[in-house]
């Protein structure tokens, strides 16, 4: 009776657990109970709430071309500490890295320095002596270009996550794709537009002085100061539109956006909304070198090629702050925290797909789903009462407990339940009912052979177990493959179809046979077993 009781307290214990994390998905949104429950619940899928999906392309060529000018900056740094003059390095077309050595006699000093600091990542192409000059072109290594598209899409894959998880979009499916593609699912949002602009934006901050002794008239016309650039400050309408108002910029840029440690929405004194941002260590010292050597000069700040405003600088500011004013509105002012919080993209991406699943169609499947969860359990409750009696209905009571542990499992790790998923459910149904079937089986055919209840009743567990331990691990295996090799919607059906496998033998083997034995104590001696 020691080990009956001990039984009883586990599983006591596991299904009361089980109920506590099962219940918020459970009940309506709007119960008394929901202030005391966790607040995890099982979300749900594309298929079956609706939402977005996209597939995207991400532009390797930009970062290809962003990476060598890059590189080039940085070799001619390089270059000028010891004492060699290059002309400023440009990508060509065939993307590649050109630049021109002023002194020929230099030329063994910078291939020595290109292979030094370069060789795993450039090689020289080609090498033209010219009339007092050489001309360099250097190409990516095929390793390092290899390296690069891949560290290119794990950063892309992380900065979009982070912007995704910051906009407030439950259980969002982000996975990588062939040729350099990305899908991404967002179950449950409906504003496809703002999604799109969130996820595409390249968000890369720059900070430039403004040439106000440029003719923006001449620089319109396409005469520019050298060094200088024509750009667009952008002036908030009252109908919400923007104006472009035309301004010349002094190309060097001062600091740049992968400083940032935060960016957050403000306000100002007239409450309208602008943000905030802070830079680390060096991105503050940088800042405040960049103010207390231009006060009284223009500042702007440009976010991908759009200027939002150019204040005038009045003193060195320190403690590594700054502000974006451009008259925003509240939800353009929380997107653009959320790019600068969540980081730059590394290349620009393309939308190269877009659907829409509208809600109903979602709940549309969701009803059928559950009608077919209904109807399929029905009539194998009514088949299991018919024809074993009590142990028809100890089944029914399990088959119950399956669904409640598997909701409770998915909603405490926020898994997400797809239309596949509901298909592994009715699976389990079948799969819970063909174990019990195994056992009752078992001990019919002990009784026949003239064992006591109580026996035929051990042996029947004693023989069954190993049969359906056995089958159900075999099911476990077949679901880890699925779901390591399989899309979205493969690996909804091989979690649910996991957790429920593991929840049936659970139920089967140990709490159907608590109320064998609670049964069993409580029938009169000499009674049939009734099975």
């Amino acid at each position: 009776m020691t080990g009956l009781r001990w039984r009883i307290v586990v599983a006591v214990a596991i299904l009361g657990l089980a109920l506590i994390y099962a219940l918020p998905s459970l009940l309506p949104d709007k119960s008394p109970l929901s202030a005391v429950l966790p607040d995890k619940e099982v979300n749900l899928g594309l298929d079956l709430k609706g939402g977005i999906n996209l597939i995207l392309g991400v532009d390797m060529q930009t970062a290809v071309h962003n990476t060598l000018d890059r590189m080039g900056g940085e070799l001619r740094s390089e270059a000028r500490q010891e004492e060699i003059i290059v002309l400023t390095p440009r990508v060509g077309p065939d993307s590649t890295l050109e630049f021109v050595l002023l002194d020929p006699s230099k030329t063994e000093a910078l291939d020595q320095l290109i292979d030094r600091y370069y060789s795993q990542q450039l090689r020289i192409t080609s090498k033209e002596t010219e009339e007092n000059k050489v001309r360099y072109q250097l190409a990516m290594t095929s390793d390092y270009r290899d390296k690069l598209h891949k560290m290119t899409i794990d950063q892309v894959l992380k900065v979009i996550r982070n912007r995704i998880n910051q906009f407030g979009v439950t259980e969002p499916d982000i996975r990588r794709m062939e040729d350099n593609r990305l899908q991404i699912q967002l179950p449950g949002l409906e504003d496809a537009g703002r999604a799109v602009d969130l996820i595409q934006r390249t968000a890369h901050l720059e900070f430039k002085l403004v040439n106000d002794e440029a003719d923006v008239d001449k620089a319109k016309q396409g005469v520019v100061p050298p060094g200088s650039e024509l750009a667009y400050l952008q002036k908030r309408q009252p109908d919400g539109s923007y104006a472009e108002q035309p301004i010349v910029l002094k190309k060097n840029v001062l600091l740049s956006g992968e400083y940032i440690t935060d960016a957050q929405v403000a306000f100002d004194q007239f409450n309208q909304p602008y943000v905030a941002l802070s830079f680390d260590r060096q991105g503050a010292r940088i800042f405040e070198r960049v103010t207390g050597d231009n006060v009284h000069e223009r500042l702007a700040i440009v976010l991908d090629g759009k200027v939002y405003s150019a204040p005038t600088i009045q003193e060195k500011i320190g403690g590594g702050r700054a502000s974006i004013t451009g008259q925003f509105s509240m939800e353009e002012a929380h997107d653009l925290a959320i790019v600068l919080r969540a980081g730059s993209l590394p290349a620009p991406v393309e939308i190269l797909s877009e659907r829409s699943v509208g809600a109903s169609l979602g709940q549309q499947s969701i009803e059928q789903g559950i009608r077919s969860i209904l109807v399929g359990g029905l009539l194998v409750l009514v088949f299991m009462l018919a024809y074993y009696r009590i142990g028809g209905l100890i089944t029914d009571i399990l088959l119950f407990l399956n669904i409640v542990i598997l909701v409770a499992v998915l909603a405490g790790f926020g898994a997400t339940l797809t239309l596949p998923g509901i298909a592994g459910i009715i699976l389990l149904i079948g799969m819970a009912v063909d174990a019990s079937v195994l056992i009752y089986e078992r001990i019919r055919e002990e009784l026949r052979k003239g064992l006591s209840p109580m026996k035929a009743v051990d042996e029947g567990f004693a023989r069954s177990t190993l049969t359906i331990v056995d089958a159900n691990v075999t099911t476990i295996i077949a679901a880890i493959i699925l779901y390591q090799f399989g899309t979205g919607p493969i690996r909804g059906f091989a979690v649910t179809l996991s957790i429920g496998v593991m929840a049936s033998m659970f139920t089967v083997i140990f709490i159907s046979r608590i109320f064998f034995d609670l049964w069993l104590k409580q029938r009169k001696p000499g009674s049939s077993l009734n099975l």
